[in-house]
């Protein structure tokens, strides 16, 4: 029986949403004919936790924002709107169970999986779709990632991050072009990431 939808679902703090994160969810979406690719910004991701992270309604009004003009492109705020620390299975679980999860992650992030809560039922619930990242060895993503459903993306390896991107604001370097005009005008207008370092990407 066909499932209702084959989504995939591309997570992160989005602290600010960039042209890695956008150029990621297109090549998952066309190269893996996903039906919409679903971004969810983290409400309290515990792996962050310590560390100063923009208010959730700044993040999830920039990944909107982010995104205007792809009709296979959504922002759902289930992570916002949770209580408490935000965990990968427990999102991936609020998913009607008929949907084919397709969970799209930087090599990166790929390669941390395995000390994510409740791993293995990660694994199990999604497909892992792996976008490459600079200076991120494959072979390592592959062996933390062994038995699991896994594709690689093809595509280049962009090497911007929410950090760059932070630290540029703060030292008055433009970003303008490395995240949509919208996001960027929406930083400028609420001064966003002119304090102290943070460490969120």
């Amino acid at each position: 029986m066909l499932c209702a939808v084959d989504r995939g679902i591309l997570g992160g703090t989005f602290d600010p949403p960039h042209l890695a994160h956008l150029f990621a969810g297109e090549v998952a979406y066309r190269d893996l004919g996903l039906d919409v690719v679903t971004f969810v910004p983290a409400g309290a991701p515990w792996q962050k936790s310590g560390i100063d992270v923009s208010p959730p309604e700044h993040r999830l009004a920039m990944t909107s924002l982010a995104i205007e003009g792809s009709p296979y492109f959504e922002v759902d705020d289930r992570e916002v709107a949770r209580d408490g620390w935000t965990y990968t299975i427990d999102t991936l679980a609020s998913f009607p169970a008929d949907e084919r999860l397709t969970l799209i992650l930087g090599a990166d992030a790929a390669a941390g999986v395995q000390t994510w809560h409740s791993a293995a039922e990660v694994l199990a619930r999604a497909r892992i779709a792996v976008v490459p990242r600079p200076g991120v060895d494959r072979t390592a993503v592959d062996g933390q990632l062994s038995g699991a459903d896994v594709v690689w993306l093809d595509g280049p390896e962009l090497d911007v991050s929410g950090t760059m991107l932070r630290g540029r604001v703060r030292t008055g370097s433009s970003i303008r072009f490395l995240v949509p005009d919208a996001v960027w005008l929406y930083i400028e207008q609420h001064g966003l990431y002119e304090g102290p370092a943070t460490q969120a990407t």
